[in-house]
């Protein structure tokens, strides 16, 4: 149906104005007594605020943290934990990437990190290469080849804010490379011996390793070394761009560093862990700090 045509007269009451103008297409003629309004219902511009999801990238970083404190405090329930603050880390990175990079661009990052973490993870417990000789248990939940699941998303979760500090850090592609699988790998320098401890996988030959850190063989960290520079390549052809800042892989990334080397030093009873992972990944998170910190708005 039509919208309506309103018609109201125009009256003037004396001589017209001496500054009414004529339309441009009225050829200079007098104005018609009569103007017309088209109705158009209620205002155009009253438009609602859309729904912000913002809030849900902070929401999954505060249970990731939560739940890595929780599993200082416990004992009978650290597997669960492990596996439900993988996934919260992986859905704080996943839905940051999403809200401020595009669908596209999240669900590239993540096939490309969990793909190749995957892939690499399940040749090496196969053949040994590029990792060395090891086998999961069947404490981290269901497996695709031997791989349990939650690893790929592991893999996906850190990559995500090695790559954007990586972007800060540098902005030639080969310095992404450098300083994003550099942050990858040297975070395994915590991850894996905290892993090895609680029985979550073994090595069959973890000799030699780092003076300090038994149990692990340095293969491991060849391997960490070539994946990540797998990883960090494919990433790196992603377009730059976002809508919005970077907070929570900040957040992430900062915690990740600061959290293990307090809890190491601390908690664990492990200072070799400490001060190794404490030097190599501080190499590239530092400067980084200090430039995030320096620049920020």
């Amino acid at each position: 149906m039509g919208r309506p045509v309103e018609l109201r007269p125009r009256t003037h009451v004396g001589p017209p104005a001496s500054h009414d103008r004529t339309h441009p297409h009225d050829g200079g003629g007098e104005h018609s007594g009569v103007s017309v309004r088209i109705y158009q219902g209620p205002h155009a511009d009253g438009r609602r605020n859309p729904i912000t999801w913002a809030w849900l990238p902070w929401l999954f970083a505060g249970i990731t943290i939560g739940g890595q404190i929780i599993w200082l405090l416990v004992v009978d329930a650290r597997d669960l934990l492990t596996i439900a603050t993988v996934v919260s880390f992986f859905l704080a990175s996943f839905t940051h990437a999403w809200l401020s990079r595009g669908a596209w661009w999240a669900i590239a990052y993540a096939v490309i990190a969990a793909g190749i973490g995957w892939g690499m993870e399940a040749i090496g417990v196969r053949t040994g290469i590029p990792f060395g000789r090891y086998e999961y248990a069947d404490t981290l939940g269901p497996m695709l080849l031997g791989v349990p699941v939650v690893v790929m998303l592991a893999w996906a979760m850190m990559a995500y804010p090695c790559l954007l500090a990586a972007r800060r850090l540098s902005r030639t592609t080969a310095g992404v490379v450098i300083f994003g699988a550099w942050l990858l790998a040297s975070w395994d320098l915590f991850l894996d011996p905290q892993m090895v401890s609680e029985g979550h996988w073994t090595w069959e030959t973890p000799d030699p390793g780092l003076p300090g850190i038994p149990g692990i063989p340095l293969t491991n960290y060849m391997g960490w070394i070539i994946t990540a520079l797998i990883i960090m390549v494919l990433l790196q052809r992603l377009p730059e761009r976002t809508r919005s800042g970077d907070g929570v892989p900040t957040l992430m990334l900062l915690w990740v560093y600061c959290s293990n080397v307090l809890a190491n030093a601390v908690f664990f009873d492990r200072p070799w862990v400490a001060l190794w992972g404490g030097i190599i990944m501080g190499i590239v998170v530092l400067p980084w700090a200090w430039i995030t910190w320096t620049r920020r708005p």
